[in-house]
């Protein structure tokens, strides 16, 4: 049986939500290509163009518009910012003050301050609706952090260290935190040549150690899944309590990330 969100979701919709992307890397592509999709969130969104720094024209018959259009466009509601990491506040920003909806790939900023910042400026403007490149690795990695968050409830910081060799492009960031109830946790961000994007992970229990999460399913299509979530909040469908409970969630662990980089300064 259907929830009611469900139900919602798969609806004729009444209104649809012109979207632009901001920044067409890998995310930005696959942006656009899910807001082109017969996925049930998609039928609420409308592609109007994308934005680039580089001169495209066109992609996938999909028009390049320039970013002063895209503020003052009427047609324009949403704005998808896949853009490098450095860039996220500012074009957050100009969208909100805008009055368009803003959708921003991890991290949302590069500091706690002008995260909390800019989700104030939301709720008055949109209603419910390398390390130069991408920062220092506790936001870089702030999905890592968010996860972590997710899994233990509020860490507070004990430690933090930063090995960093230039000359061979290696880094490595250990960070010692703690649960609310006193248990130990280490995280190890590390980057470096011939290094994948691996995830492992070492829990150790009284009664013995867990080497791997067990598998909870599919980890495709995590960007449509993302899409859904949002297009719910525009709709108006997620509970006060729970977008609270994102917000709060969200900004303490950018508050996490900033208490590191000042610990490693």
């Amino acid at each position: 049986m259907a929830t009611e969100e469900e139900t919602k979701m798969n609806a004729e919709p009444e209104k649809k939500f012109g979207v632009v992307v901001v920044g067409v890397g890998r995310a930005g592509s696959v942006r656009m290509r899910d807001l082109r999709s017969a996925h049930a969130s998609s039928a609420f969104l409308n592609l109007i163009g994308f934005v680039s720094r580089r001169e495209l024209k066109c992609i996938d018959e999909v028009q390049q518009i320039s970013l002063e259009d895209a503020l003052s466009s009427q047609a324009v509601d949403v704005a998808y910012i896949c853009s490098e990491n450095t860039s996220h506040e500012g074009y957050i920003r100009q969208f909100l003050n805008a009055g368009k909806h803003v959708l921003v790939e991890y991290p949302m900023a590069l500091s706690w301050t002008a995260a909390k910042d800019l989700w104030e400026l939301a709720e008055q403007k949109a209603g419910p609706l390398e390390e130069e490149r991408f920062g220092f690795p506790a936001f870089s990695g702030i999905s890592r952090l968010t996860w972590l968050v997710s899994l233990f409830g509020e860490l507070s910081l004990v430690s933090a260290t930063l090995e960093e060799r230039k000359e061979d492009q290696y880094l490595k960031m250990t960070v010692c935190l703690e649960t609310e109830n006193k248990r130990p946790l280490t995280w190890i961000e590390e980057k470096g040549p011939g290094l994948k994007r691996n995830r492992h992970l070492s829990f150790h229990f009284k009664s013995g150690s867990l080497e791997n999460v067990p598998n909870v399913g599919d980890n495709r299509n995590i960007f449509l899944k993302d899409q859904t979530i949002f297009v719910q909040k525009l709709l108006g469908q997620i509970s006060e309590v729970e977008l609270a409970a994102e917000k709060k969630r969200i900004l303490h662990c950018l508050w996490l990330a900033e208490e590191i980089q000042k610990c490693c300064g």
